[in-house]
């Protein structure tokens, strides 16, 4: 039987920033220094493949201190950052922790604090409930920041003075969703105090500009990455409305519905900040057996960022 063409546009850059690469080899490395098991709140990085993997290695994964018996072995903190709260607990229970937050989230962190100690109200532009938002806001005081989701949020909002207002965002947003809600903030609040370096990260930028660069070309695009990343459900966003008919977030090539294949020739392919290389390998090896797959890859930028380890696991 003749299989039908298929062209994949492979967005570049895509799949993991340094800032997971980072937090895994924290988790790794910690393994290999402590022996199992390494506890680590909340899911390291928010893929299953990833963290299935380091479950086999000895990693035990829960969402709450609570959770964890003081039996002296280290507790990982997630690179979505944690509230200030839970740092100081495990101090409190004299436990061994360290801290896989991406230096990105931290940054932002760090600003957030200092517009509330020089008096300003902070404005978060970020998603109720993910967990990097629940860290920012944990950085200060409760009611010390006010969320923002949507530029209709903007106009409901009750400051102490407008005045003496600033605003962050969470790493992970639309580039283009948050340039809206920030003109509106602008609009409504002249003298509001903006973050010195964009604080949506790099991965998140360029992987967004990377979807835009194949949208256009495509007939559906695909996503690879976890129902709960931020970046990678922005990315299947991006993808629609910028001239893309249709496209589509998969966990794994196993989740694929091939019928979702029909009428389309050029699909765009990318992966999220926290899917692996391994995952885009199994789709594009999966579309072989049901197509003939020739393969563009369309980059917009080199990325060469990394971060240290911490010392305590460099050493």
């Amino acid at each position: 039987m003749t299989k039908r063409d298929l062209k994949i546009l492979l967005a570049a850059p895509r799949g993991f920033c340094a800032g997971v690469d980072r937090a895994i080899q924290i988790v790794e490395l910690a393994l290999e220094k402590y022996g199992a098991p390494v506890y680590v709140r909340h899911e390291i990085v928010h893929n299953k493949y990833v963290v299935d993997g380091l479950r086999e290695k000895g990693a035990v994964f829960v969402e709450e201190l609570a959770e964890i018996p003081d039996d002296g072995c280290p507790v990982i903190f997630s690179a979505h950052g944690v509230p200030k709260a839970v740092p100081e607990d495990a101090t409190k229970r004299e436990m061994f922790y360290i801290d896989a937050t991406c230096p990105l989230v931290s940054k932002v962190h760090r600003e957030a604090e200092r517009h509330f100690k020089a008096g300003d109200q902070i404005i978060l532009i970020g998603h109720a409930g993910h967990p990097e938002v629940i860290g920012t806001m944990g950085q200060l005081p409760p009611d010390s920041v006010l969320l923002v989701e949507t530029v209709e949020d903007v106009a409901k909002l009750e400051v102490q003075n407008a005045e003496r207002l600033a605003y962050c965002t969470q790493t992970t947003l639309s580039v283009d969703d948050t340039a809206t809600i920030v003109r509106a903030l602008k609009a409504r609040f002249p003298a509001i105090k903006e973050p010195h370096k964009e604080d949506i990260c790099y991965a998140t930028t360029n992987r967004q500009a990377a979807v835009k660069a194949i949208a256009p070309r495509s007939d559906a695009l695909m996503v690879i990455g976890a129902p709960n990343s931020s970046n990678s459900n922005r990315l299947v966003e991006v993808a629609a409305s910028h001239g893309c008919p249709k496209s589509v977030l998969v966990q794994r090539a196993s989740d694929i519905d091939w019928a979702w294949f029909e009428a389309v020739e050029t699909l765009g392919l990318t992966a999220g900040a926290s899917a692996p290389d391994v995952l885009i390998d199994e789709v594009i090896n999966a579309a072989r057996t049901h197509f003939d797959v020739t393969i563009e890859e369309v980059p917009i930028t080199q990325e060469n960022v990394s971060f240290k380890i911490p010392k305590v696991l460099a050493a």
